[in-house]
């Protein structure tokens, strides 16, 4: 019998004012508590070693990142963001083992140092596109590269060297404005043990999974996370393991959700397409 194809319900290229984002936040244990020790001095001896771990923690979370796995690090935080495809769940699966192979890293280098780890906690939800960034000083000074490079006045090494160093007044990360994934994820693993998201651990969202979590999962326990001031809640799988990390294509990577079926999951709506679709 003859394979039946289907197509994906979203067209090819065809993008909504509103995405579905998958957000990675990343926190050091114990980062603050060393800085307290020093009493927040840098004069202290105590601070250098404090700064050697950031020092560690920003270049392993730069050794991973990535034009599909981009990164913004906030002193012991870092956060990975990626828009899902709503048309496959290839990105979803590829995102949770970037993620995971990046949580594993840091807390082999910390273990092997004798230092407490970081923890993680994968969230998805829906952010809003918004606007373009202001303008700011970076396009004058763009521009005063262009006209000594047409005038001849520097070389074009010079001009990519002056370029690349241009620092804007004014800098966003457009992924992260009203990313309410990365809302969910920051206030979930802020909560800590009181939240129920303990030790250097990695928590994902159960809005990733279909039924169930896959069989090539292994997650020891469920957090039911609330947070009943924002009216904010969900369900994380503490994963332990992935047993083995294939090609996203891979029939052994099933159990994982595309964008699309995230926002059903979590739009409350009965038709999340055509609710999609009318923002547009």
């Amino acid at each position: 019998m003859p394979k039946i194809k289907t197509h994906p319900r979203v067209r090819k290229g065809v993008t909504f004012p509103i995405q579905v984002s998958a957000i990675c936040w990343i926190d050091l244990l114990g980062y603050g508590a060393m800085l307290a020790k020093a009493q927040f001095n840098p004069l202290q001896p105590e601070t250098k070693e404090a700064m050697e771990r950031l020092a560690n923690f920003h270049r392993i979370v730069s050794d991973n990142s990535s034009r599909n796995f981009p990164s913004l690090v906030m002193n012991d935080g870092a956060v990975l963001f990626r828009d899902l495809s709503m048309r496959s769940s290839s990105v979803t699966y590829d995102f949770l083992v970037r993620s995971w192979k990046l949580f594993t890293e840091i807390n082999a280098f910390e273990n092997e140092v004798g230092l407490p780890g970081a923890r993680a906690v994968l969230a998805v939800g829906f952010r809003m596109t918004g606007p373009q960034p202001p303008k700011n000083h970076k396009t004058g000074i763009t521009g005063s590269i262009l006209n000594r490079l047409k005038e001849g006045t520097i070389s074009a090494e010079q001009a990519v060297r002056e370029a690349a160093e241009v620092r804007p007044n004014f800098g966003m990360v457009r992924e992260l404005q009203a990313n309410f994934a990365f809302t969910k994820a920051y206030l979930a693993e802020s909560s800590g043990k009181k939240g129920g998201f303990t030790g250097a651990n990695f928590f994902a969202d159960l809005n990733i999974f279909k039924e169930k979590i896959p069989e090539w999962i292994t997650s020891s326990e469920v957090v039911e996370w609330s947070n009943d001031r924002l009216n904010l809640q969900g369900q994380f799988a503490r994963i332990d393991d992935l047993k083995k990390i294939v090609k996203p294509g891979s029939t052994y990577a099933s159990g994982i959700l595309s964008g699309l079926e995230v926002a059903e999951r979590i739009g409350g709506l009965t038709d999340v397409l055509a609710a999609l679709r009318s923002t547009g």
